[in-house]
């Protein structure tokens, strides 16, 4: 993992009310690493105001789910870049597989998020990954390099990072093994490089406590997009404080 690359993001997903965030907040530490992990998190929108400005007191970023590609308009139940940007939000994650499985989105679409959220001044966190079919029959290189096309004709200079998360691994108890994860990185990377990107990829994928430290010491691992572990105070700090160690 290079130092100064390194984002430990977490998802909420659809969990979290005002309460609850609140208490996540009094017992959140500031960041222990500032100057080699950057931090972020991704609550539902109902909470993205009231947790601006409390996160960015403990360096912490904050982010966004998801996001529609049009500024404004008659899309009722869709939030726009702006609307993202005017909630304090830096990030918003993109193509996560519960996205692309339960809502159908299409590379298509989210070719025009993309260029949304830059349009708006985000960083998108685009979320990759492969189904445990596709695992075993050994073609997740093939959906990787499908899912990468929409990078295709993108400017290199574009704000990105991408999350390789294995749809096998999410909020399954099952994690990549290490050595899955430093060849699957390695791949993402070369074909990263290939087409005129050099963005920090994370892994994601029921990281945990527990686990952290050897996935974040795997080669081309910059950091973790993590989700039911991000819904504790507790349990997040501790993978940062792993992905720190990593670092240092």
């Amino acid at each position: 993992m290079s130092s100064n690359r390194c984002l430990i993001a977490g998802n909420w997903k659809m969990n979290g009310i005002l309460e609850e965030a609140l208490d996540f907040l009094g017992e959140l530490e500031c960041n222990p690493a500032p100057e080699h992990v950057e931090i972020a998190l991704m609550p539902p929108f109902t909470l993205l105001h009231s947790l601006c400005e409390p996160l960015n007191e403990k360096d912490v970023r904050l982010g966004a789910q998801n996001v529609y590609y049009e500024p404004r308009g008659a899309f009722t139940g869709s939030i726009s870049p702006l609307m993202l940007r005017d909630a304090g939000c830096q990030y918003v994650i993109l193509g996560h597989s519960e996205r692309r499985d339960i809502m159908a989105e299409s590379n298509k679409q989210l070719s025009s998020k993309l260029a949304a959220a830059w349009a708006a001044g985000l960083e998108p966190i685009l979320c990759i990954g492969e189904h445990l079919e596709e695992r075993e029959n050994g073609t997740t290189n093939a959906v990787l390099k499908k899912q990468l096309a929409i990078l295709e004709d993108v400017d290199g200079s574009a704000a990105l990072t991408l999350a390789y998360e294995p749809v096998w691994a999410i909020g399954t108890g099952k994690t990549a093994s290490p050595e899955q994860v430093t060849e699957t990185h390695a791949f993402i990377h070369q074909e990263l490089q290939r087409l005129g990107h050099d963005c920090r990829v994370l892994y994601g994928g029921s990281v945990n406590p527990g686990n952290a430290e050897a996935l974040m010491g795997c080669p081309g691992v910059e950091g973790a997009l993590v989700g039911g572990a991000s819904l504790k105070a507790d349990s997040f700090m501790q993978i940062v404080k792993a992905a720190a160690k990593a670092v240092s």
